[in-house]
């Protein structure tokens, strides 16, 4: 089992556990977040990723926060956080993607950013949607993104902010690699 799986298990398996716990069925779960029983079920046995959009949405209806779903850990700063370059909570979600936490231990958090990055020989876009909305800022490189059907190219310096509620995805050009750092609200 690789480690991507491995962590997508474990977070499926945070997210059973808390709703159980909360006496809340997977149907209701579903409802709350606005997809199917089946969709949540599949979330829920961890073997198809979930969205971070999706566990950050879980996270609040349970008051919960994201990095505890994410990581297992409790943040514990109230006041500031520090994360030093290449030191945050890094989250391999995604083949194409790699997610690193650049809030993880501050507490009562009411956005997650996140430093992206897309490797640019994964040619397969995966298309997801989750609640809130999305800030992407390009820190190097060049990107496609794609929302509800419409691209964009997005260069260095370049940002964007959209409904993550419509289907997106994010593609690496030039066959170089792309950073970028994704505020989720």
């Amino acid at each position: 089992m690789t480690e991507q799986t491995e962590q997508i298990k474990q977070i499926a398996e945070r997210i059973r556990e808390i709703r159980e716990i909360s006496g809340i069925s997977a149907e209701a779960l579903a409802i709350k977040l606005g997809i199917t029983t089946e969709t949540y079920s599949k979330y829920e046995s961890g073997n198809t990723d979930i969205p971070v959009g999706i566990v950050f949405k879980i996270s609040e209806l349970f008051n919960i926060e994201l990095s505890v779903l994410l990581g297992g850990d409790n943040p514990k700063l109230r006041i500031y956080t520090v994360v030093r370059k290449g030191k945050g909570l890094k989250l391999e979600r995604r083949k194409q993607y790699k997610y690193e936490s650049l809030a993880y231990n501050f507490i009562h958090k009411k956005a997650e950013p996140f430093m992206v990055t897309v490797d640019p020989r994964e040619s397969l876009m995966e298309f997801h949607s989750h609640p809130g909305q999305e800030f992407n800022y390009v820190v190097s490189g060049k990107m496609m993104t794609v929302i509800d059907g419409h691209e964009i190219i997005l260069n260095e310096g370049d940002s964007i902010y959209f409904d993550s509620g419509y289907e997106h995805a994010m593609k690496a050009l030039n066959n170089e690699q792309v950073r970028f750092l994704a505020i989720i609200f």
